[in-house]
This record gives C-alpha cells, structure tokens and sequence, in this order.
C-alpha cells in the first residue's frame, strides 16, 4: 500500500515522528477525529500507520489509558488483508487455546483473557480485579530467566537488592510471537501497557556472554531487535544460505522444549535430550508442522528480515541440501542470531502508563525482560492474531 501527497492539516492526520538516537521505533500522535481510537482512522491515516509499522516496526502511541479490548482486537485485525472480513469465528488469536492450555506448556501463563473479547490476554505481575478478567481475582506472573535459562543470575544481586545497587537480570525469550505448529504467525501485536514501572527504576541486562555485554534498561523493559539489521550484520556467505534455507519447527513445540532450558541470552536452548519424544506430544499431523522460509521480506521496504524463533527451531534445510538436526541448527542459528542483539541494537521500550506499542511481528523479534520483588506489579494487555497469509522470500 502507498500514499499520494495528501495535503491534510497536522491535526486531520496522523503525525509519525521517529525515535532520535534509538535503531528503530516511532512515536504516532493521532488526529482529533478518531477520538484517541486508531481503529477508528479513516483509510488513508490507516495506511500511514500500516506503513509506519512496517518502516519503523515499532510504532508508540501516548495516552491510551482507555483503549477497550474490542477497539485494540479491531486494531490488531484490521492490518491483515488475509483474514476474514465477515465471517470473524474462523479468526483466531496466534496460539490455539487449547494446546495454550496444556500443563506441559511454556506458555500456560498466557492464558487469562479477557472474557468477551479473548483474543486478547492479559500479562503482567500481582493480583487484579477486575470484571472483564472473571469474576475472581487473578493473580498474574511476570516471566523470569529463572524458570526458563540454564544457567541463572544471583538471585541476591537481582531481588531486594541494597539502596543504590541495580538489580541484575536478563533477557527472558527473544521470540516471534506465533504458534509455529498449524498456524501461521501474525503480522502484528498490539501491547497496552495499562500499569508499568516507573522509569526510574533501573535493571542491568547481564548477557553472559564471551564478551560481557550489558544493557541498562527500565524494569521489565520489553526489548526488540529488527530482524533486517539481523539479516545485514550476516556474512555475504551466509546472506546467501539463509535466502535459500528454511527452518523447520517442532510440533507444539512449546511443549516439545517443555524440559529444556534457554541459553544466557534467551536465543535458542542448550541441547541436553531433554526433548519430549514426538509420541509424548498432544496429537499432531504432519500436514500441519511448519517449515518456513528463514529470511522474510517487509512488503513496504522490500528488506529482507531474517526472522526466526530459536527456541523452536527442530530442523534446518539449506540450500545446499544439507539438513541440519537440532543440535546444529540450534548452534547455527545461534550464530545468525547472536550480533543483532549487541547492545547497540537493541530498543529497551521504556514504557509509560497508558502507552499502545504495535510492532511488526514479521519484522522484529522480541523479548520481555526484567523481575519484580515481593508486591511490585505490572499490567498489559496483549492481542495477536494468526494469519493466512504465508511468510516468504521475494527476490
């Protein structure tokens, strides 16, 4: 989609201003007449945001402190040319509810909603009443690396740490929300920060890495990288095997990783045969397994983003023919993957109370990050929605 040169008052349309000193990311102030509702833009301020979704990948929206459920569902649906316009019962949020809700899934925590609109769930810390979440109240679970890493932080140099310390901590999963087994991943995510920290407070992001890397970041920042510097920062030797090769995903394969643990930056797992067995998993079909082209490309810049979850990944194909088993493909595509997370490329959103981030879930990957001491809380919430549209290479 592209725009004319539409002579419109600064008011009348949306104003797209990008983040100074920052690798990616833009602020959009809304015009007056959608009444602080951007589901509500007319065609072509709608477009302008598509477009800066797709340019910038993360797009920051202000003062969104009573943004409904429905209007951000409607938000987050109305990017996706690929899904029904009418028939919304074969519309569904990234993950199927029901393979969400197994006990063995590392995403079981995501599974609170909202209860008349439940494609979009509720993430967060501590305890929340309110009658759109049920009629108990639910106490929510911020993710740590400490469930989820091999190796862990001190736990006295990250929780109640003495007056002037900053807590330690690290990145939790970098991640491409998506299924990755039946359905295809959405194009994009809205999240509605409602209750956050205050910028104030301060995290230091340990990488655990050869070279030491450390980010500041407010507490529980939500970083992204873009998955077009990834693909830059690659050799032209290894530019040339990734436009050629695809990954293959195990099925459900949050509960296939379910006994595994993340390596120090939340890249891909350490292989230890901890892997449920494929007959161990919830009944699956072959037809339905994902394999997918390793480098998508941004239908507005035409770049090419090397987009991939390394948590996940089960098989790579290359180009060559060679196939390589999980535990070559983890370690090589920890190596795709591992310069696009230097400190220097990553966005750490600060975030504010009432901010609306909508991100390119084709363009970026992402990883929340932080932990909380004892009463502290955070609440967002979060709306996603599977495509039919088929990532894929354009040449």
């Amino acid at each position: 989609m592209t725009l004319g040169d539409i002579p419109l008052a600064a008011n009348e349309t949306i104003t797209v201003t990008p983040l100074k000193n920052k690798p990616l990311g833009c602020t959009v102030t809304l015009p007056q007449y959608c009444g602080n509702d951007p589901s509500k833009l007319n065609e072509i301020d709608h477009i302008k945001l598509y477009e800066a979704v797709l340019t910038y990948l993360v797009v920051v929206i202000p003062g969104m402190n009573k943004f409904s459920p429905q209007s951000q569902y409607n938000l987050t649906r109305s990017f996706d040319q690929s899904l029904p316009q009418k028939d919304t019962s074969k519309i569904s949020y990234g993950h199927d509810h029901k393979i969400l809700a197994n006990e063995k899934s590392i995403l079981k925590r995501d599974l609170i909603t909202i209860k008349e609109q439940p494609e979009v769930h509720v993430l967060g810390n501590g305890e929340w009443n309110n009658p759109i979440y049920g009629n108990e109240t639910i106490n929510l679970k911020h993710p740590t690396h400490f469930t989820f890493h091999k190796n862990t932080l001190p736990k006295e140099k990250c929780f109640n740490v003495p007056e002037g310390e900053i807590p330690w901590t690290r990145f939790y999963r970098w991640h491409i929300d998506s299924a990755l087994y039946k359905l295809y991943p959405p194009l994009i995510t809205t999240l509605l920060g409602l209750k956050v920290p205050s910028k104030n407070k301060k995290q230091l992001v340990k990488y655990g890495d050869e070279e030491s890397n450390e980010l500041l970041v407010q507490q529980a920042a939500t970083c992204f990288v873009s998955g077009a510097k990834a693909f830059d920062l690659l050799s032209e030797k290894d530019k040339e095997i990734v436009l050629n090769s695809k990954v293959m995903y195990a099925p459900h394969p949050y509960i296939y990783i379910s006994n595994c643990k993340a390596t120090n930056e939340g890249l891909t797992m350490v292989s230890e045969k901890k892997e449920l067995a494929l007959n161990e998993l919830p009944p699956w079909e072959e037809q339905h397994i994902m394999k997918l082209p390793l480098v998508w490309t941004n239908p507005v810049t035409k770049k090419h983003h090397l987009q991939v979850h390394g948590c996940c990944v089960y098989k790579l194909f290359l180009s060559d023919g060679t196939i390589l088993e999980l535990e070559e493909a983890r370690k090589t595509i920890y190596q795709w993957m591992k310069p696009a997370i230097a400190p220097k490329n990553v966005y750490a959103h600060e975030w504010s109370n009432g901010e609306l981030c909508i991100f390119y879930n084709r363009g970026v990957w992402h990883s929340v990050s932080g932990q909380f001491d004892e009463g502290e809380t955070r609440l967002c919430h979060q709306c996603n929605i599977a495509s039919n549209d088929v990532p894929k290479t354009v040449e």
